[in-house]
């Protein structure tokens, strides 16, 4: 239905489901993303809110959804903008609540500028807001800054937080999400060949860059975050992003970049060599790195605790750190008791997240979140990214001359399955014979 990725059905489930966990005195407000500018009247491109996106698929700014339990039922209601013939002539046609009323799943369509009024109404006839605060500040004073003539104080703590419920929804993925996913990873995982292909030394960054997300758009997606390419130190920089650099001959290029459809993620890390041949050094970092990479995929099985994954690929990283003699200890010694060894200082980051319509999507799960990540469930996709970085201007830890320079990650999205796990982007070549056998094909 007008571009919608899925059948309207399906987003009618999604909103079934979702409200009958809420109070029936509740009001649903979730409002879209606002315009964000770049530099005077120059905006970022627009991109929904992913809550928006889940419930109704709609893409247009300036507009709200709620929903309100009336007459017995749950009624839905969706705020946009009107048709205005001076601002389409300068931005393109709008859909309006006449073109959105027959073709999204929702029971009514305002205008925007009614949004205001019915909120105002509803709180007044005793509905609770339960409200995405933080993208609509007009809305976030309305909810927050009642007088007494119009309706009740609504103090900050009686506000609910429809996210609660939402984000748990969202970590199990449909089989039509999958499709999407799998569509989503395959793209990326053929712009990372065609880099791969196309690689020759003292290329730029920017030249990968420029391959990859430009595979992107001839393949009707569009990137899922700013693309890392690193080139020989600049890869054991975690979010390195100017890409700006010239890639020595002889050093290696980590590259994570991933797509995005119908606002679905792919998340895909690669390292490969510009010459088309790793050095010793850089092989035993990579099959080190390879190894735990599959040992965490192996682990992501249905009903282990979200630290598996992790547990797993540490667990390679440490020991193969003492055999290559960069930790002088013990395995369980460079482990350590919580996972905490010295091993550390070496990979930093978490070993995955979940991923969906948000690169780093809702449930927990990532370095650094206070509360344990959520047990592993079929449906559930993830990413598993475990990475080696030798930066040799580190000054903290030692590092060895063998390694100095050397940074390698590689990330493959995963879906949990009750028969194992499957790799989306398993397109993606990642042992050092396909690599070696893939750079500077295409040169």
């Amino acid at each position: 239905m007008q571009g919608l990725p899925f059948e309207l059905s399906e987003y009618r489930s999604r909103q079934e489901q979702f409200l009958m966990q809420m109070p029936q005195d509740s009001l649903v407000i979730i409002p879209n993303n606002p315009k964000s500018v770049r530099s005077n009247d120059t905006h970022y491109r627009y991109r929904a809110n992913s809550y928006m996106l889940y419930l109704c698929g709609w893409e247009e700014p300036d507009s709200i959804f709620t929903a309100l339990f009336l007459d017995g039922q749950w009624k839905t209601t969706l705020f946009v903008r009107p048709r205005d013939t001076n601002s389409e002539i300068w931005e393109g046609k709008r859909i309006g609540p006449e073109g959105a009323i027959n073709g999204w799943p929702i029971d009514q369509s305002l205008t925007i500028e009614d949004a205001d009024t019915y909120i105002l109404n509803a709180i007044s006839s005793g509905f609770k807001p339960s409200i995405v605060q933080g993208l609509n500040n007009r809305i976030d004073n309305i909810v927050l800054n009642q007088d007494h003539e119009n309706g009740p104080v609504i103090e900050l703590s009686d506000i609910q937080d429809p996210r609660s419920i939402l984000d748990i929804m969202r970590t199990t993925k449909s089989e039509s999400e999958i499709e999407i996913m799998q569509h989503a990873a395959s793209i990326a995982s053929s712009a990372h060949v065609l880099a791969m292909e196309k690689t020759f030394p003292s290329m730029g960054e920017w030249q990968i860059q420029a391959i990859i997300e430009g595979h992107f758009i001839d393949s009707e997606s569009q990137w899922s975050y700013p693309s890392i390419v690193g080139g020989g130190e600049n890869a054991t920089i975690l979010h390195y992003s100017s890409n700006s650099e010239t890639i020595v001959d002889g050093d290696l290029v980590l590259v994570d970049a991933g797509c995005e459809v119908h606002g679905y993620a792919s998340d895909i890390t690669r390292t490969w060599p510009v010459s088309g041949t790793f050095t010793e050094p850089q092989k035993e970092i990579y099959n080190l790195v390879l190894e735990a990479e599959i040992a965490g995929i192996e682990a992501c099985i249905a009903g282990s605790p979200w630290k598996s994954m992790h547990e797993a690929s540490s667990a390679v990283l440490a020991r193969g750190l003492v055999e290559l003699g960069i930790l002088d200890c013990s395995a369980s010694e460079a482990l350590g008791k919580n996972l905490d060894g010295p091993y550390r200082n070496y990979f930093m980051h978490g070993t995955g997240h979940l991923l969906g319509l948000d690169v780093h999507d809702v449930g927990g799960g990532r370095k650094g979140d206070k509360k344990p990540g959520p047990v592993l469930k079929p449906g559930m996709v993830v990413t598993v990214e475990p990475g080696l970085y030798f930066a040799s201007w580190r000054d903290d830890v030692e590092i060895p001359e063998r390694y100095a320079g050397i940074g390698i990650r590689i990330e493959d999205d995963v879906l949990i399955t009750e028969e194992g796990p499957v790799v989306l982007s398993s397109g993606c070549p990642k042992s050092i014979a396909e690599i070696e056998s893939i750079v500077g094909k295409s040169r």
